[in-house]
């Protein structure tokens, strides 16, 4: 297993959809950089016995956890606990990265 991610390198993008980058997994948890191109979403879903942490790296982010949403930037962290309702959204105009750890691992 590797210990050590160069984030920025690992950052891919797609055009149809957002990208799942894959840093780290272990059998409790899972680190991924998720990269958006402008417009791309990552609809609502429920981990139910899983938390999951958004940190944006780069960009901004749409951001709707629960009955909450926020737009926010580079530095911002967010929590969607186990069985809250969350989903991502890039509205532009540059591309977006996510920091994604979520645990224990689905």
């Amino acid at each position: 297993m590797n210990n050590f991610a160069d984030v920025h390198a690992q950052a891919q993008f797609a055009g149809d959809k957002m990208k799942k980058n894959n840093l780290f997994t272990t059998d409790r948890m899972f680190c991924d950089m998720y990269c958006f191109e402008p417009g791309q979403t990552q609809t609502a879903h429920v981990h139910s016995d899983s938390d999951k942490v958004y940190y944006v790296v780069e960009g901004r982010a749409r951001i709707c956890i629960g009955s909450e949403e926020r737009e926010v930037g580079a530095g911002t962290a967010a929590l969607a606990p186990a069985a809250a309702s969350h989903a991502v959204s890039n509205p532009g105009p540059g591309r977006l990265k996510l920091l994604v750890f979520m645990a224990p691992k689905p």
